[in-house]
């Protein structure tokens, strides 16, 4: 391993690593424009620029490999001259419109102008100026202030795997632009907004609306899918201004989805801030004393067994457990929190989880996808995939009715569970694939279990895994891909049918006929609502969606930025979100409310604050005490062997930015959504 002097600072480093890395190493900050950790080296900027011994020019560090012996200096005369010179190069034509810029406070180029700037330019001339692009809804641009850096141009094509910006011209003419003016198409696309060094592309759904110090800023979890991405949430007094990522290289290393990140505008518009209640046929505000009141009302004289409760795909554990011990304490073993009817069996955990890791991606040799677009339904695990393929020592094989557009190359096997049968009986090339991986792994989707034969598939995919040695010392490649951010804790904690009980077709079937007189809906917007026949319907959740308009009794509850809250993302990592905006009017945190209803009803829970309800989830589901961690599981037997049905799979997400309620009241995804569908035609390179 090379050994360097840098500023009489001994450091030994990994063969390849460059010598701005070794400067890090060292202690020493190198100022970068063009460079970042997780892109290619690019070298146009020449910031880093530092001085080697017997070198007759300072290098530029970003791109120059560390080698044995080499000594380096950081802080002489001549790199602080170099520095100035190029900062002095990258000002000249930049508009210098800081106070007018989105990205004041936050800005690479000030901070690095006022740290190795001279203060001064020697440069008169008039600027050159360049215009705007159109880049979508999300991406704001003011092509001017670009430095040509070409972070976005490697993010779209590297990470995002949707190479659709690129540069035109050349010298000071040269512009990024998208191709002919189109919105980018990338789910990731957002992303190029934190690696812009300078204010060229900002956030358009944020633009003008606050500055950086206004805000109050809470690290918490995203809800929006069951990736569990670390955010920070932005808020001024009690409106979410805006979502970033935070960095978490085991989940969603530094990148956010455009859901996840621009979905905020949902918090606000459809919001449910007061109880309502059915009154000949129609809902008007009430009390909550009135709304409980017509709960008991309606729930007394009902037997435990005409009573069930469905778990909808964003409530949080604490609202889940609190929900199933009322169902128990009124003898009701209907519950369920599977809304799309994926045949997941509960019993054993390994069976649902996502056991390989989202950062276990990165080891895989082989992976096969069954019944899933990763794509649409996760686009952070997608990249995470994307990142694997580029190194070239993974082999990818798909199973599906769609052959998606993914950002890696793949070997389509087939439409369905015909398909996955071959190759768990060796009559599939991908078998002796997995087979002869050190690594084999398999993401089971829940396209392909969400069907009537989901158990029979399930059990395939099972013997998919212990025919073709997926699980061995130290590694367990079976994987399943959630959609849903409260389904892994809801199966953790028990919010499935007990015994005798129905799940969620059941409940339904029963509505329909009669048997089922009440049901409870937690955020439970994802089933048919139109097959709860006469029952009497609770919803309780953050937003007016279809459960709501529904129900004969509406109870407003929390949004996941508005509560303290634990969830638990596919791969089984329990994670604790914290409380970043106030819930509107009397909207009041999930769990609260069931407690103060059990009181209501004549059930009382054992718990009168937060802290005793998570002893209680300690009880049910110890691993929750293992915070940001994933607690491994045993491998046991799962699915039912079976037949299975000629169906492709397909997957359970449709159309990506509108997955629920908050992404479905957002402006911006909508508005995404229509672009994506052809709706709506963007601006091309013949408009201005």
């Amino acid at each position: 391993m090379p050994t360097l002097t840098i500023d009489g600072i001994q450091v030994t480093v990994e063969p390849g690593t460059t010598v701005l890395q070794a400067c890090e190493a060292a202690g020493k900050e190198i100022p970068r424009f063009c460079y970042h950790e997780r892109l290619t080296i690019a070298g146009n900027c020449r910031m880093c620029l530092v001085e080697q011994e017997k070198a007759p020019k300072p290098i530029a560090s970003c791109a120059m490999p560390a080698a044995d012996n080499m000594v380096i200096k950081t802080d002489t005369p001549m790199v602080k001259k170099a520095r100035e010179g190029v900062m002095e190069f990258l000002l000249i034509n930049h508009p210098l419109d800081c106070p007018i810029c989105d990205q004041g406070g936050e800005c690479d180029l000030q901070d690095q102008a006022m740290g190795y700037g001279k203060g001064s330019s020697r440069y008169d001339e008039n600027k050159r100026a360049v215009k705007d692009k159109y880049m979508g809804p999300l991406v704001e641009t003011v092509m001017t202030r670009c430095i040509h850096c070409t972070r976005c141009i490697r993010f779209a094509q590297e990470v995002a795997g949707v190479p659709e910006l690129g540069a035109i011209g050349r010298g000071e003419d040269m512009q990024i632009t998208t191709y002919l003016q189109q919105a980018m198409t990338s789910e990731l696309s957002g992303n190029v907004i934190d690696l812009c060094p300078v204010g060229a592309l900002t956030s358009k759904p944020y633009a003008f609306t606050a500055r950086s110090w206004e805000l109050r800023k809470t690290e918490t979890i995203d809800a929006m899918d069951a990736v569990g991405a670390n955010i920070r949430i932005d808020v001024r007094g009690r409106e979410v201004m805006r979502v970033l990522p935070r960095v978490n290289e085991d989940v969603n290393e530094e990148w956010l989805s455009d859901k996840s990140r621009f979905a905020y505008d949902g918090l606000k518009d459809r919001r449910l801030d007061r109880p309502y209640v059915r009154r000949n046929g129609k809902l008007e505000a009430a009390s909550w004393s009135e709304a409980f009141a017509a709960i008991a009302g309606a729930l007394k004289g009902v037997a435990g067994s005409q009573i069930a409760a469905i778990a909808g795909d964003m409530a949080c554990g604490e609202s889940v457990l609190a929900l199933k011990d009322l169902m128990e304490k009124l003898g009701s073993p209907n519950l369920d929190c599977r809304q799309d009817g994926a045949m997941i069996d509960p019993a054993t955990r390994a069976g649902y989880l996502f056991n390989a890791g989202i950062a276990g991606i990165d080891e895989a040799d082989a992976i096969l996808i069954v019944g899933s677009n990763p794509r649409r339904e996760a686009a952070l695990i997608n990249a995470r995939i994307r990142k694997r393929f580029l190194t070239g020592k993974v082999k990818i094989g798909l199973i599906g009715g769609e052959q998606p557009q993914l950002t890696y190359k793949y070997d389509y096997l087939g439409a369905g569970a015909a398909t996955l049968k071959d190759i768990a009986e060796g009559r599939n090339a991908f078998a002796e694939v997995l087979k002869g991986a050190q690594r084999p792994g398999l993401i089971l989707g829940q396209g392909a279990i969400a069907r009537a034969d989901g158990a029979a598939v399930l059990a395939l995919a099972r013997q998919v895994a212990d025919a073709c040695g997926l699980v061995k010392d130290g590694w367990n490649g079976f994987s399943m891909l959630h959609t849903a951010a409260a389904r892994v804790g809801a199966l953790d904690l028990g919010f499935v049918p007990g015994q005798g009980g129905k799940d969620v077709a059941g409940i339904l079937a029963g509505a329909q006929s009669g048997e089922i007189r009440a049901v409870y809906l937690l955020g439970a917007d994802e089933i048919d609502t139109t097959k709860l026949g006469s029952a009497f319907v609770i919803y309780q959740g953050s937003h007016g969606d279809a459960g709501a308009k529904r129900a004969d009794v509406i109870l407003p509850g929390a949004a996941y930025a508005e509560k303290d809250a634990t969830w638990v993302n596919t791969e089984g990592r329990v994670q604790l979100g914290r409380r970043a905006a106030a819930p509107p009017g009397d909207a009041r945190d999930d769990w609260a409310i069931i407690r103060a209803l059990s009181d209501a009803v004549g059930h009382k829970l054992p718990y009168d604050n937060l802290g005793m309800l998570r002893r209680r989830m300690l009880q049910v589901a110890p691993h929750f005490s293992a915070v940001d961690a994933v607690t491994p599981a045993a491998w046991g037997a799962f699915g039912a062997a079976g037949a299975v049905s000629d169906a492709p799979f397909v997957s359970t997400v449709a159309d990506f930015y509108l997955t629920n309620p908050i992404a479905r009241a957002s402006a911006t995804m909508a508005e995404c959504s229509a672009i994506a569908k052809g709706a709506a035609m963007p601006k091309t390179g013949t408009h201005d």
